[in-house]
């Protein structure tokens, strides 16, 4: 933690679907490992032991672990810091599926796994919401009867927080202003904004009641039409991986194209939106493959901004200026770093 310089680093990727995977970096070496992991308990699992392991681990028991940092994707108003995890704060998360069906259910899942697996050591949740706690009630309040909040909290909460709160060290990023976030795409849960691998995104509230009325579908039916079966997964059709829907692209098919172009036209319409609100762009910043960068930057002209297409397409690493020189706006790729900001996190209440 003195030097922010990780010693390992990993991915599992896949879980719950076929060919996953874990991608494992440490001295300077990577690696790739097969394995099944059908649910995320299998998935820790594999990391422990992995980090522990003779060849290529960095530790030669979990007594050498102090601690351990978890993502938790909504902390409601409850929660605006990373705290310390106890019953009260296990139980909160579970209340707080509701709102995070997708998440929090796997967040605490992981935590409650990591206590099994390495007992008596301290965890710490880092909330995504608590970044977005510093908008004003004109940002996250919606037009409906008050009481509706009051009451029952519905409001805009946000999310990814962690990711802004590394970039906002670096440049201002959506519509983030001095470091504090003035307005999110995310709403009461992560279904607002963008589609997603599975999700929907944002839509007209009565489209949900009419799909509901004409396909009969119940509350929870339809909520998990919209979470878990919409979103790239049903517009491209043959799966939620960005990955796969690139190679769908390169092979001419029509819906992976469409899906992406949607995408794009959504991410360019919270970027001319939130340069209104700001009264302005400090920097466009994307960390995606360079085809969307430059789908998103074209047409934005008029705010300022002039995208190089050569420094676009150069693979470098660490953050690379995409704008020119002559730009009003700076566009840069910034790589985000959410692990390192995790640990930050839990390293304070547990120094």
């Amino acid at each position: 933690m003195a030097t922010g310089e990780a010693i390992a680093e990993g991915i599992c990727e896949r879980i719950g679907l076929k060919n996953s995977s874990m991608v494992y970096k440490s001295q300077g070496k990577k690696e790739k490992i097969s394995c099944d992991m059908p649910t995320h308990k299998e998935a820790i699992d594999i990391v422990l032991k992995t980090l522990q392991d003779l060849k290529i681990g960095v530790v030669k028991s979990i007594d050498e672990i102090d601690a351990v940092g978890h993502r938790v994707v909504h902390g409601g108003e409850k929660f605006d810091k990373a705290v310390l995890v106890d019953r009260d704060v296990l139980n909160s998360i579970e209340e707080l599926s509701s709102l995070g069906p997708l998440h929090n259910p796997a967040n605490l899942l992981g935590i409650e796994v990591c206590m099994e697996l390495m007992p008596g050591k301290p965890n710490v949740a880092v909330f995504d919401t608590a970044f977005h706690q510093t908008m004003g009630e004109e940002a996250f309040m919606y037009a409906l009867p008050h009481e509706d909040y009051s009451e029952l909290k519905v409001r805009k909460y946000g999310f990814h927080g962690t990711s802004h709160k590394y970039i906002a060290k670096v440049a201002s990023v959506s519509a983030v202003r001095g470091g504090k976030c003035v307005d999110t795409s995310m709403g009461l849960t992560p279904l607002q904004g963008l589609m997603m691998g599975t999700r929907c995104g944002e839509l007209d509230p009565s489209a949900v009641l009419y799909i509901m009325g004409k396909r009969g579908l119940s509350a929870s039916e339809m909520d998990i039409r919209m979470n878990k079966q919409s979103g790239f997964l049903r517009i491209f059709g043959e799966s939620s991986d960005c990955r796969d829907i690139e190679d769908g692209i390169k092979a001419g098919n029509q819906k992976a194209i469409l899906a992406y172009d949607m995408f794009c036209h959504k991410v360019k319409h919270y970027v001319e939106a939130y340069a209104a609100i700001m009264g302005g762009v400090d920097a466009g910043i994307g960390e995606n493959g360079p085809e969307i960068r430059e789908a998103v930057c074209k047409g934005l002209e008029f705010l300022g901004v002039e995208f190089d297409r050569e420094k676009n397409v150069q693979r470098k690493s660490g953050i690379q200026l995409l704008s020119t020189e002559s730009s009003k706006v700076r566009v840069y790729k910034i790589p985000t770093n959410e692990e390192y900001m995790i640990a930050e996190d839990a390293y304070r209440p547990v120094k």
